[in-house]
């Protein structure tokens, strides 16, 4: 199925482009450096999940509607466990000034913040409703991304919510 972007559609998706990439990059980088497993599986959670969102907004800027969630997954799912388990092997190399799972979690709470604030404006500037629909599915997976990180804070009492 074909859609026509305009413009300025073209450029705020190029920009979500960019920042799948950067939260992609982030999320291996600090999988690697985290300390604590459990904090590495979110990450990489996190990072295969932002690769299904690059190829939604690859497949929107070549004219096309993104297959339904479901399918992306099943097709995702294997490649996905396999990068999830390379990362982790790999994440023996640290440097001496590695952040703290703590320094790591913020800086990824506040980019996912942002990354679902820029997708609340995308939404708004589309004019094809199922556009609108993808990108609002790809924004409530941010915000999920969002919550475990903060439920992983707050349960380690990095984060009081009180």
């Amino acid at each position: 199925m074909d859609i026509s972007l305009s413009q300025k559609e073209r450029m705020l998706l190029e920009d979500q482009k960019t920042h799948e990439q950067i939260c992609i990059e982030k999320y291996t980088n600090y999988a690697n450096q985290a300390s604590d497993n459990q904090l590495k599986q979110i990450f990489n959670a996190n990072a295969q999940q932002e690769r299904e969102h690059l190829n939604s907004i690859n497949q929107l800027l070549s004219g096309s509607l993104p297959q339904s969630n479901q399918q992306q997954q099943q097709q995702n799912q294997a490649s996905g466990q396999n990068q999830a388990a390379n990362a982790a092997t790999t994440g023996l190399n640290m440097s001496a000034n590695k952040k703290s799972d703590a320094d790591l979690c913020n800086d990824m709470l506040m980019t996912e913040k942002y990354v679902s604030g820029a997708y609340d404006t995308s939404i708004f500037e589309c004019r094809d409703t199922r556009v609108r629909d993808v990108l609002n599915h790809i924004q409530k997976e941010e915000q999920k991304h969002g919550e475990s990180i903060f439920q992983y804070m707050n349960s380690k009492g990095m984060y009081n919510a009180k």
